[in-house]
């Protein structure tokens, strides 16, 4: 059984946007879905998420899928430096401070003294990625999400009107998000034997 990640961004949580629909569409499909509610706002820091996220750690597969909304996607990148998986979804992300109103609360998942990612090991430890972005998102701005895109070499999905995917910008439901999956969710085809 695929497990899928999906990461909630700042203040989130597993029950709000769309987390709950996607969650139900991929175990309908027989995935096993993991939403980890992390410490936010307090206790927001990579440590503490690192920490949360170690009771889930035996159930990466070299054929997860993880999926980040907002600093979901940045967190998603400090576990691409330790683990390998098939594919990840960055929705509304980033890969440095966005320079919004959250960003004082963001800076431990990009450290000062780690001035940038390991992105050759990121990308070698994912085999797939995308990214999508809303271009009207009030948050992260359209270069912050291109350069993500550019870094991860992942297909870029810029949606019109999606502001930043969540639940006031009518975000409860994800139906692109679940059709890009779509082929991800396939098992592979058994080896042909001459």
């Amino acid at each position: 059984m695929r497990t899928v990640f999906i990461f909630h961004g700042v203040e989130g949580s597993p029950e709000e946007n769309w987390f709950p629909w996607l969650k139900k569409e991929l175990q309908y499909k027989k995935c096993n879905v993991i939403v980890p509610q992390f410490p936010t706002p307090k206790g927001q820091t990579l440590e503490n998420w690192m920490e949360t996220f170690e009771q889930y750690a035996d159930q990466v597969q070299e054929d997860s899928i993880f999926i980040g909304h907002s600093l979901g996607g940045l967190f998603m990148l400090s576990l691409l430096e330790k683990y390998k998986i098939k594919l990840a979804v960055f929705v509304a992300s980033f890969a440095k401070l966005p320079g919004n109103k959250f960003d004082e609360g963001m800076k431990t998942f990009v450290s000062p003294e780690r001035l940038e990612f390991d992105w050759r090991r990121i990308t070698d430890n994912c085999h797939k990625s995308m990214v999508f972005y809303g271009d009207n998102d009030p948050y992260v701005g359209f270069g912050t999400a291109q350069q993500l895109a550019r870094n991860m070499h992942a297909k870029f999905h810029l949606v019109k009107g999606a502001g930043h995917f969540n639940g006031s910008a009518g975000f409860t439901k994800f139906t692109l998000l679940l059709d890009e999956l779509k082929p991800f969710l396939l098992p592979p085809l058994p080896p042909v034997h001459q």
